[in-house]
């Protein structure tokens, strides 16, 4: 009688950590697929990522007008003296 619960035990014990090994297994699998971020974080970060290059672009065209217009009151300046 005893031998039968011991051998439950283990048979059920046994059951029980192949199921957890097999779930941390899936977990880290389905981590490494997917960078470990979720759909909705990526999502996120890609508009982030593409608010911040038209920043960026916005910027750059801004510095341009601010030489060009450097430029010009340069010119006036030397036409003035």
């Amino acid at each position: 009688m005893h031998g039968a619960i011991f051998v439950g035990i283990c048979i059920g014990g046994t059951i029980l950590l192949i199921a957890t090994l097999g779930l941390i297994l899936i977990g880290i699998i389905r981590a490494a697929k997917t960078g470990g971020i979720s759909k909705k974080d990526r999502q996120t970060h890609s508009d982030e990522t593409k608010m911040i290059q038209d920043i960026f672009n916005g910027l750059s065209k801004m510095e341009e007008r601010v030489e060009a217009l450097e430029t010009i009151l340069i010119e006036r300046q030397k036409k003035n003296y």
